[in-house]
């Protein structure tokens, strides 16, 4: 998978130095200044308006953090390859209307209301509406404001969250799991074992624990399978992107914020 060199399969090497560091570093740093953000966070209206809407600030802080050691670690990634690109456009397209099915047929049909069967919540049938919403100031937000508001919403959106994503799920962990106890870093992407397909798949609904659980698993099984039949670690980023695109557009369109 990584470049390989001498160097980097040194057992002296300094830990930021190793390419388990640069598949993992991002991912972790996304994690943990997400979790800041929401620390952070506060319903007290007289509290100032960093406290009450810490994401708008937290966000753009994440990107420019996670990006800056995506760059500063490219050596130990592939080389960036369009192979598999127009797969990984469809799978996109497709991926993210099977994520946005559930609460769609709640708002037309009204499956899941009421609370009869609860368990449908877990499956994305319920109101989405609450979240990040980029009228920060209501009404009195300005175009500018609004607009630089969207575009960095977006670059995290489109572009950390899928280079950070993917490159931890499947450019680390499918391989690490198709062969425990061989090398990763040589584990061909196109050799990957259903199992760490799967496996991988459930980690990545972990994380996205509650109405999306379902969806996320079924999403992080197709991006796998377009990983192994393209071996190539950017189709993956390059489909994530553009269901995250996709995603982004829709919610902006619907006000269901609670998406994001």
């Amino acid at each position: 998978m990584a470049n390989e060199s001498a160097s980097q399969n040194s057992p002296h090497l300094p830990w930021y130095q190793t390419a388990a560091a640069a598949y993992i570093g991002p991912f972790v740093a996304f994690l943990v200044v997400l979790s800041l953000v929401q620390q952070l966070g506060t319903d007290d209206s007289s509290a100032p308006w960093w406290r009450q809407h810490p994401e708008h600030w937290g966000y753009p802080l994440q990107v420019l953090i996670c990006i800056g050691l995506v760059i500063y670690w490219r050596k130990h990634y592939p080389k960036f390859s369009w192979k598999g690109t127009g797969l990984a456009v469809v799978m996109g397209v497709v991926g993210i209307t099977l994520w946005l099915l559930p609460p769609w047929i709640h708002s037309t049909a009204g499956i899941g209301e009421g609370g009869a069967l609860p368990w449908l919540k877990w499956l994305g049938f319920q109101s989405r509406l609450d979240g990040f919403d980029p009228y920060l100031f209501g009404e009195e937000t300005s175009s500018i404001q609004l607009s630089v508001i969207l575009a960095l919403r977006f670059l995290r959106l489109v572009v950390a969250v899928s280079l950070v994503e993917e490159i931890f799920w499947r450019g680390f962990l499918m391989p690490l799991l198709s062969d425990p106890d061989g090398d990763w870093r040589k584990r061909r992407l196109s050799d990957s074992t259903s199992r760490a397909i799967w496996l991988t798949a459930v980690a990545f609904a972990l994380v996205h624990l509650g109405p999306d659980f379902a969806v996320a698993l079924l999403y992080g099984a197709l991006t796998g399978w377009v990983s192994v039949r393209t071996g190539n670690m950017w189709a993956a980023v390059i489909m994530h992107a553009v269901a995250n695109l996709c995603l982004g557009i829709f919610i902006l369109y619907s006000q269901w914020w609670g998406l994001w």
